[in-house]
C-alpha cells in the first residue's frame, strides 16, 4: 500500500516540459507545487517528480537528503490524501514538488508540510 514504484515517478522529458509550461502552481512553504492534468490515462492517478535547487544546496548529499525526506513523506500520505480523491473522480495528474526552503529541516516538518500540501493539491485539482 505504501509503495513508490517506477511508474509513479515522472521521468519523461516531454511531460516534464509540458508540466512546467502549461501547469498551475502554488506555494506551500517550503515546497512549490506545479501540476497539470495528464492527457493519457496512466496506471497511477499521479506521476510525481521531486527537485531541489543546486544553487541553494551545493552538496549533492544535502540535495539527496531533502529529496529522500520529501519522497518518504509523500509515499506515506499520498494514498489517503491524494489518490483516493483522484481515483473517485477519474482524474490523472502530473506533479512537480520543488523544495525551496533555505535549510534542511527535520523529518517531522517535512511530514506536516507534505500533509498540508497534499490536502491543498487535492482541493485545487477537484475544483
Amino acid at each position: 500500500m505504501h509503495t513508490f514504484k517506477k511508474e509513479e515517478r515522472l521521468c519523461n522529458k516531454k511531460l516534464i516540459e509540458q508540466l512546467y509550461h502549461n501547469g498551475s502552481s502554488f506555494l506551500c512553504y517550503p515546497f512549490k507545487v506545479s501540476w497539470v492534468l495528464a492527457d493519457q490515462p496512466q496506471s497511477y492517478p499521479a506521476q510525481v517528480v521531486f527537485s531541489v535547487s543546486k544553487k541553494k544546496f551545493k552538496r549533492a548529499v544535502d540535495r539527496n537528503l531533502v529529496k529522500r525526506r520529501s519522497r518518504e513523506a509523500y509515499r506515506l500520505h499520498k494514498q489517503q490524501l491524494l489518490y483516493d480523491a483522484l481515483s473517485s473522480s477519474q482524474i490523472n495528474i502530473l506533479l512537480s514538488i520543488t523544495y525551496i526552503g533555505k535549510e534542511i529541516e527535520g523529518y517531522n516538518m517535512f511530514e506536516k508540510r507534505m500533509i498540508k500540501l497534499l490536502n491543498q493539491l487535492s482541493a485545487e485539482v477537484l475544483k
